[in-house]
C-alpha cells in the first residue's frame, strides 16, 4: 500500500488511521486487539489515541485506549517501527492534571510511555489550545522530549488558522520546533473549521493533516436517518445535529455514489477525504471486523471528478 508523507515529518502513513477512541469503551480489549490485528494486517500503519480516552465512560477515568495499545503491540510481536503511535495531550483528566505547561508535559509523557510500553511516540500532539500556557513554554517541553528521543514528531489538534500561525512564528522566533502535524475535525459535513485559511496555511506550510471526526460520529455511515434512529444510542446527541435538510442532501449524494461503486457510504465518506487537497489521511474507528474491512475497502476507492462534484455540492 502507497504510503503519503506527514508534512515534513520523516513519517510514512497510509492513506487511513485507525481512532483509538472506541478500545476500552464500545470496544473491549480483546475485540481491539482483533481489530488491530486486522487494520495493520492490511498493511495500514497508524494508530491514534490519546491519554483521555476513554474517560467519558463509565467506570474509566482515562488512559485506558493507550494501555490496550501498549499491550496489544507487545503481544502482537510486530517491530515497533512497524507502527506510528499517536498520541495527545492536554485535556483534562481530573486533579488538576490538563492544558500544555511544560510541568505536565513532562508528567503526561512518561504516563503515556509506560501506558503504551514504549520508549518513543512517533507523533506527540497538543490535543486543546491552552490560553494559560505560552506557546514558547509548551514547545520547549517537545524541544527537551524530542532531545531525549521520547517523542520524534510534535503536531496540534483543534487549532484555528490564528492560533495555529501564532504557534509556528513563536517556533520560528525561538528556534524552537514546530508543529508539523494538524488534527482538525473535518468531514462532509463539518468543513467551515478547515476549509479556507486553515487549509491555506496547512499547504503552504507543508503541514500534514489528519482529520477526526471523519465520519461525523457515524453519521456518515448512513445509519441515522431520523432522530428516532438516534434514540438510545451510545452517539445519539452528538449525531442528532446532523440530521437537518443539508445532512439529508449529503446522505443522498453519498447513496447515490455508493449505489454505482457497490461501496457502503461510509466508504465514500472517507474516500472523499482522501482526495481532499492537503488532507493526509482521515481517522476512523471500527468496533467490528467487519467495519475494519469496510475501512480498508475505502483506501482503494478513487472517486471521479463527477463523483466529487456531486458530494461537494451536497455539503456546500
Amino acid at each position: 500500500m502507497e504510503k503519503r508523507k506527514l508534512g515534513r515529518t520523516a513519517l510514512s502513513i497510509a492513506p487511513l488511521v485507525f481512532g483509538g477512541n472506541v478500545f476500552g469503551w464500545t470496544a473491549d480489549e480483546p475485540t481491539s486487539s482483533r481489530l488491530l490485528d486486522a487494520f495493520t494486517d492490511a498493511g495500514f500503519n497508524a494508530i491514534d489515541t490519546a491519554d483521555v480516552y476513554s474517560a467519558w465512560a463509565p467506570g474509566n477515568k482515562g488512559g485506558e485506549s493507550e494501555t490496550i495499545i501498549g499491550k496489544w503491540l507487545r503481544q502482537s510481536g510486530r517491530s515497533r517501527d512497524s507502527v506510528v503511535l499517536i498520541t495527545k495531550v492536554g485535556s483534562d483528566l481530573g486533579e488538576g492534571r490538563k492544558g500544555l505547561s511544560k510541568r505536565w508535559i513532562m508528567q503526561a509523557v512518561e504516563d503515556s510511555l509506560k501506558r503504551l510500553q514504549t520508549d518513543h511516540i512517533d507523533l506527540y500532539l497538543s490535543h486543546w489550545p491552552d490560553a494559560d500556557t505560552p506557546y514558547d513554554e509548551t514547545l520547549s517541553a517537545y524541544q527537551s522530549l524530542i532531545e531525549a528521543g521520547k517523542v520524534r514528531h510534535i503536531g496540534a489538534s483543534n487549532l484555528d488558522a490564528d492560533q495555529l500561525r501564532s504557534a509556528l512564528d513563536t517556533a520560528a522566533a525561538r528556534g524552537l520546533p514546530r508543529y508539523d502535524v494538524l488534527q482538525p475535525e473535518y468531514n462532509l459535513y463539518d468543513r467551515g473549521g478547515f476549509d479556507g485559511p486553515l487549509r491555506n496555511l496547512c499547504l503552504s506550510e507543508e503541514i500534514g493533516v489528519i482529520t477526526y471526526f471523519s465520519l461525523a460520529s457515524g453519521f456518515l455511515s448512513g445509519k441515522y436517518r431520523s432522530h428516532k434512529d438516534v434514540e438510545g444510542k451510545t452517539r445519539g446527541e452528538a449525531v442528532a445535529k446532523y440530521l437537518d435538510g443539508r445532512g439529508m442532501r449529503i446522505l443522498n449524494a453519498l447513496d447515490e455514489v455508493a449505489a454505482s461503486r457497490q461501496a457502503k457510504p461510509a466508504e465514500v465518506a472517507l474516500a472523499w477525504l482522501m482526495a481532499r487537497r492537503g488532507v493526509t489521511a482521515p481517522i476512523a474507528s471500527a468496533t467490528s471486523l467487519e467495519q475494519v474491512q469496510s475501512l480498508i475497502r475505502s483506501a482503494d476507492l478513487t472517486l471521479s471528478e463527477e463523483e466529487l462534484r456531486l458530494l461537494n455540492e451536497a455539503s456546500d
